[in-house]
């Protein structure tokens, strides 16, 4: 495998960080609601409007394909690092420009880690190492948001802000010094890059959108419906984020593990149904704390399982065009989770949790139907044989 454990150990805390920065503030909504005297409703509006920063990876696509790679990664952390700096202000205002940074740095860093990964490992191996990569975002709940949890009770609101804007910069540093030390493999760019998307990389990039939204529409509410259907305190949100967290560990882990080799489409379609089955349980709590959190439990192994997998079918879907398919997944994605975040607080504050959670499992149907047609327009020199 053309790219060392080093270098992928520092790819995967580079988006660690991006993710930290974003993952937290859902959990934690009520205290910013708090801190900026403001309301859940304009905060997810806020997120979702954030969301929409991922539509600047539509311009670094080009750049990705001649193996750029690096450079946008050191942007996205720069950003990050900013983003915690001006949260720093104190007003929803400057929150807000807070949240569109850390989003676009998050969104860069993703596209950019999945073509680096994407240009130097073939598809045969492919789900492990975006596996990997993509434990970030778990590792963003199991550490991030304990972390924030605790700096909240020990310097406010302010603390998971500094600790964003150290490691941002902490991370940009590092991945400039890669070529330094050598360990940055020279990428295989793209070539003949077509004008258009191809019918079989329009289903997999929708089928993504569709999954994300599957996931984030009822993620962005989980906390303030912890807090205000079971009375979970700040800290107690910390810990039920931290284990949901090790559920999405799991699922990142066991991409990794197992999509190579039990087929990528195949339990990406498993992964789908259990995500509607997690929602589902969720729906039947009732005030009813334990079963709330197997429900949970259940729909983020799923939808982590199911997201990180796409990652993979899409970025072999035009194999001659890659970062720009990649960064075109990403802008679609956006898109579609900014609609969600949005509709999802407007939907939980008429319908409570419901609301969202319908939303989800409409997207993973949807999502679960457009991998299935998208199959079937699948290029066969394309080999994954356990498909």
């Amino acid at each position: 495998m053309p790219v060392g454990r080093g270098v992928l150990l520092r790819l995967t805390a580079s988006k660690s960080v991006a993710n930290t920065g974003a993952r937290w503030v859902p959990f934690f909504l009520f205290v910013l609601a708090d801190a900026f005297e403001t309301t859940t409703t304009t905060l997810t509006l806020i997120i979702g409007l954030g969301e929409m920063a991922g539509l600047g990876s539509l311009l670094v696509g080009g750049h990705l394909d001649r193996g750029r790679e690096q450079t946008i990664l050191v942007l996205s952390m720069v950003l990050v690092s900013g983003s915690g700096v001006i949260a720093l202000g104190g007003t929803i205002v400057t929150f807000a420009v807070s949240f569109i940074l850390v989003m676009a740095g998050g969104s860069l860093a993703t596209v950019a880690g999945h073509a680096w990964l994407s240009q130097r490992v073939s598809f045969e191996h492919r789900g492990r190492v975006i596996g990997i990569f993509e434990m970030s975002w778990a590792s963003a709940l199991v550490i991030g948001a304990p972390v924030a949890a605790l700096l909240i009770e020990w310097f406010g609101w302010r603390g998971p802000f500094v600790l964003i804007a150290v490691g941002g910069a902490v991370m940009a540093i590092t991945i400039a010094r890669l070529s330094a030390d050598g360990d940055a493999a020279d990428p295989v760019p793209a070539t003949n890059s077509p004008r258009r998307l191809e019918r079989r990389t329009t289903f997999g990039v929708l089928m993504s959108a569709a999954t994300a939204v599957s996931g984030l529409a009822t993620i962005v509410v989980v906390g303030t419906w912890l807090e205000d259907s079971f009375g979970i305190s700040t800290g107690g949100v910390g810990f039920t984020a931290m284990a949901f967290g090790c559920a999405e560990l799991l699922a990142s882990g066991s991409s990794a593990r197992f999509s190579d080799q039990l087929g990528k489409e195949r339990t990406t379609g498993a992964a789908h149904l259990l995500t509607i089955v997690g929602l589902l349980v969720m729906l039947t709590a009732d005030g009813r704390f334990a079963i709330a959190v197997v429900g949970l439990a259940v729909f983020f192994v799923g939808f982590e399982y199911a997201l990180v997998t796409s990652f993979t079918i899409v970025s072999e879907a035009a194999p001659d065009a890659r970062g720009r398919t990649i960064a075109v997944n990403n802008a679609v994605g956006t898109a579609a989770r900014s609609a969600g975040a949005v509709a999802s607080g407007f939907l939980f504050d008429a319908h409570g949790i419901a609301g969202p959670a319908t939303l989800s499992a409409i997207a993973a149907t949807a999502a679960l139907g457009l991998l299935i047609v998208g199959d079937r327009h699948r290029d066969p020199a394309i080999t994954d044989p356990s498909r």
